[in-house]
């Protein structure tokens, strides 16, 4: 009985692992609006009761979509900024930011995230699900500043609010930008200029 009831717990998980994959191409490609529940269903190889059973409605596939896209982003930003030959922590909180950037500039990561998400799941929910993933990073990164002293002591959550929401802000203002490449390269310097400021008193 038992190895039944992990059967069904895997062939459950499967089955959302598939739906939101199909979720992931479609959103990406025709955008929420473009694309109804019975194409996701038979994209991803199931029935439209199955696609219900594993998520209320639409909207909810789509913001567990947006999570998945943005467990992927934050780990992508975890390996470059590990990759990197960094001088420290505000140099690699330097790094991560115009990792993000440059991602957010990917159709999946620029349709899901910053066009889609914001009026699918509304402002509040996603800067909730956006700070989820990153704010830990950044948190961890000005811990290691402050240590170092590179960086004068501070409560750390609400700068850490400020610097995701700097960012994110960036992210968006770019891909509302006419000429995204030229956009990018501005945020670049200015999110340099406002991280290098921190090491002010």
């Amino acid at each position: 009985m038992e190895v039944n009831r992990r059967t069904q717990a895997e062939r459950s998980a499967d089955t959302r692992a598939a739906l939101v994959a199909a979720g992931r191409r479609l959103f990406t490609e025709h955008g929420f609006g473009g694309v109804g529940t019975q194409t996701i269903g038979k994209e991803a190889g199931v029935s439209r009761g199955a696609l219900y059973h594993q998520f209320a409605d639409k909207t909810e596939l789509f913001a567990a979509v947006f999570e998945d896209v943005e467990e992927s982003v934050i780990e992508r930003i975890g390996q470059i900024v590990g990759e990197a030959d960094i001088t420290g922590p505000l140099d690699a909180m330097e790094i991560g930011a115009h990792a993000w950037l440059d991602v957010c500039a990917e159709p999946e990561v620029h349709r899901i995230v910053l066009i889609e998400a914001p009026s699918v799941l509304g402002w509040e929910r996603w800067r909730e699900s956006g700070l989820k993933y990153g704010l830990g990073l950044i948190e961890g990164l000005l811990t290691g500043a402050m240590a170092e002293g590179l960086i004068p002591e501070q409560p750390i959550r609400p700068l850490a609010h400020v610097i995701g929401a700097m960012v994110d802000e960036a992210a968006l203002y770019v891909a509302r930008a006419d000429d995204a490449e030229a956009a990018r390269k501005e945020m670049y310097a200015i999110t340099t200029r406002f991280l290098q400021a921190l090491t002010t008193p």
